[in-house]
């Protein structure tokens, strides 16, 4: 492995691991259960995989250079992520959050419910991540600086973004199971109730942040 590599793989590493909305949406849906908290994960390296496709492509430099576009994804992603802010703090306050959902599933034996909440949480992984409109602007500007002068820049940026979504697919699963695997106490209901709206919290700042345009650049 070259330095170049060895440099962006830790650069790559501190970036997916940095906590955020994707931490956070996976954080609260892995304690519905495992396959939720999974799900949620494998969404958001699904968006990154969308973010690092459309870099490769070049098309990011179009949502870069045309503000309006920009602003308009800036505005979706921030109303989504403020959109499961405010679902978070209202489950929490009343008692009815991602937790207490799973728990009466599983006492009603109620596969379908367990189904759809896979398949929701997979959704709100992949939205999460793939409306954050900061993302194309961070791998546009990233993948390049790792592309050694004179090397052909296509095989290089697919291998930087391979490693990219390589990366999120180790480590959100790994968040996601690690908070099943303390889901014991997790799952109490003041602890419960207490994360619940600490995510929520922290995603409606996270979308009013997106919404208002004031994310530094």
């Amino acid at each position: 492995m070259d330095a170049q590599l060895t440099a962006f793989l830790g650069v790559a590493a501190v970036m997916v691991a940095l906590p955020g909305a994707d931490f956070t949406v996976v954080v609260r849906n892995a304690l519905a259960s495992r396959s939720a908290g999974v799900a949620t994960a494998l969404g958001v390296a699904g968006g990154l995989l969308v973010h690092t496709a459309l870099a490769v492509a070049g098309l990011a430099a179009v949502l870069v250079a045309v503000p309006v576009l920009f602003r308009t994804v800036q505005l979706l992603g921030g109303a989504y992520v403020l959109y499961l802010g405010i679902s978070a703090l209202r489950a929490a306050r009343r008692g009815t959050g991602q937790a207490g959902a799973a728990e009466a599933a599983a006492g009603r034996g109620d596969g379908q419910h367990a189904t759809n909440g896979t398949r929701r949480a997979l959704r709100q992984g992949f939205l999460t991540n793939a409306l954050n409109p900061k993302a194309p602007v961070l791998f546009l500007s990233l993948l390049p600086q790792f592309v050694p002068p004179g090397a052909a820049p296509l095989p290089r940026t697919l291998l930087l973004a391979a490693i990219v979504v390589l990366l999120a697919l180790i480590w959100f699963p790994a968040v996601a199971l690690l908070v099943d695997r303390l889901g014991r106490w997790l799952r109490r209901p003041r602890t419960a109730r207490a994360i619940e709206g600490g995510s929520g919290a922290a995603l409606t700042v996270l979308g009013a942040v997106l919404v208002t345009g004031t994310l530094p650049h």
